[in-house]
């Protein structure tokens, strides 16, 4: 039987059953303890200051605020205290938000008890390295998004191929020589994964980059 201390955790969320459902889990740990629980950013914050627990497992959305919230307030005072944040809605927005904010975790509340206990002791372990199980594949995506952005300039040309325009002709409107116009094109069929206008304006339409293409001979 191990005599180490048990890790103290608090617990935050506005919802009692799904609080004594998560406190249920962790009292099945040996080197787990739940010293406190909370329902509001307010009274996770008071219980903070009070208990200074080794993790604390707080939901995304709160009444009064959000886990955020408790996370931001905590990473200012300690760099110690571990962090998981909990959610149903488990987007990269709120993945990145969370590992901004200084979170050590983030679980969606999809996920199995056991990944919750994981990320609780590794909050405990290593409060500031993040984990989450969605974080690769939310990064590979905005590393896509990042490669697809156009400049301002590059956004006019887009526009212009849209309504049909040709190199000539867009350096016309824009001012700019034909060759210009030409390496503008080049650059935008490149970071489209295009070889020609009709699958830079499909592509571009699918990502949001145009919400409407004028009909075209090409």
């Amino acid at each position: 039987m191990s005599t180490a201390t048990p890790t103290t955790v608090l617990l935050v969320d506005d919802h009692e059953l799904i609080r004594s459902g998560l406190a249920a889990v962790f009292d099945l740990e040996e080197d787990m303890t739940i010293v406190a629980q909370a329902g509001s950013v307010v009274e996770a914050l008071r219980t903070y200051d009070e208990l200074r627990p080794d993790v604390v497992v707080a939901d995304l959305q709160l009444q009064d605020g959000t886990g955020l919230d408790i996370v931001r307030s905590i990473r200012k005072v300690s760099n110690t205290t571990g962090l998981v944040v909990l959610t149903m809605h488990s987007g990269d927005d709120q993945i990145f938000a969370a590992m901004q904010a200084g979170a050590s975790g983030f679980v969606g509340k999809d996920a199995p008890s056991g990944e919750v206990i994981r990320a609780a002791r590794h909050a405990a372990v290593s409060p500031r390295s993040f984990v989450c199980t969605g974080l690769v594949g939310a990064m590979m995506r905005r590393s896509a998004a990042e490669s697809t952005r156009l400049s301002d300039r590059e956004h006019e040309v887009l526009l212009l191929l849209a309504d049909g325009l040709g190199a000539a002709q867009i350096g016309e409107k824009l001012y700019l020589s034909e060759s210009t116009a030409k390496s503008h094109i080049a650059r935008i069929y490149q970071k489209l994964g295009a070889s020609n206008r009709a699958q830079a304006l499909v592509t571009a339409m699918r990502i949001g980059l145009l919400s409407s293409v004028r009909p075209v001979d090409n």
